[in-house]
């Protein structure tokens, strides 16, 4: 259908089934990874059960911006991501979500029952969306300071290395690739960083990078600038378009204490 980019697992004698994920492709040059928050977290869960071996996992990105004949005959408007399960194709988010939950062998571990956790990570984007839409206001980057210090807090109080415990679950899926996007395009946009002094948070950011399901699934720095440009009817000079992708992953401190 178009650009394959990950596939992790063994279908060895159809013991494990093979579960597809199409994702949206960069809106730069059409074939890698794109900006997607939801394709990325459902890439993380899945990749996740990859390692496990209770899957394999194919991904498939699609450019939507030329998508092939065969995608617009299978799909028609319906934009990724979109999970195929032994020939079933799973089209909204909310019914991935169940799906993976309930019908992907695995699943079900990863969705852990934390009212706290839910409720602590909620919003968080749309703090970031405040701010990139009124830009020219600094004040309006207290919300979303404001929130990271509370993911902050939390972290500290429970010590351990991911949202629920100190292995990852769902809530680490759907958090991570949107502290990825303040990260990246907060920087860009507004030059805010995230503050030094919220050790805890970069401490989980830390821990977050040595993961094989993040940085497969992580969209390059300019795809994530690129998505908001795109929202703000702005345009990606030529230098940008050539630019080697870069994904930033340093901690600017010292997370051994």
């Amino acid at each position: 259908m178009s650009e394959e980019i990950a596939e992790n697992g063994h279908a060895n004698g159809g013991d494990v089934p093979e579960i597809e994920l199409i994702i949206k492709a960069s809106t730069i040059d059409g074939r890698r990874k794109g900006a997607c928050l939801f394709c990325q977290e459902y890439f993380m869960d899945l990749y996740l059960l990859a390692e496990l071996k209770t899957i394999s996992l194919k991904v498939t990105t699609v450019d939507m911006q030329k998508p092939p004949p065969d995608f617009r005959t299978n799909f028609e408007a319906t934009p990724p991501p979109i999970l195929i399960d032994r020939g079933m194709a799973i089209l909204e988010n909310e019914k991935i979500e169940r799906h993976i939950m309930k019908n992907v062998p695995g699943g079900h571990n990863l969705f852990v029952q934390d009212k706290e956790v839910a409720t602590l990570i909620e919003n968080v984007y749309g703090k970031l969306k405040l701010v990139l839409v009124k830009k020219d206001d600094k004040k309006n980057a207290a919300p979303l300071l404001a929130h990271l210090k509370r993911i902050d807090e939390h972290l500290r109080k429970r010590d351990t290395r991911f949202l629920t415990g100190d292995t990852m679950c769902c809530f680490d899926c759907e958090l991570m690739p949107r502290l990825q996007h303040i990260r990246v395009a907060a920087k860009y946009f507004l030059d805010f960083d995230i503050p030094k002094e919220l050790t805890s948070l970069w401490r989980y950011m830390y821990h977050m990078y040595q993961l094989d399901a993040f940085t497969q699934s992580c969209p390059a720095d300019q795809d994530i600038i690129n998505h908001y440009k795109l929202q703000q009817a702005l345009k990606m000079n030529k230098h940008e378009e050539l630019e080697t992708p870069t994904f930033t992953t340093s901690i600017p401190i010292d997370v051994s204490q």
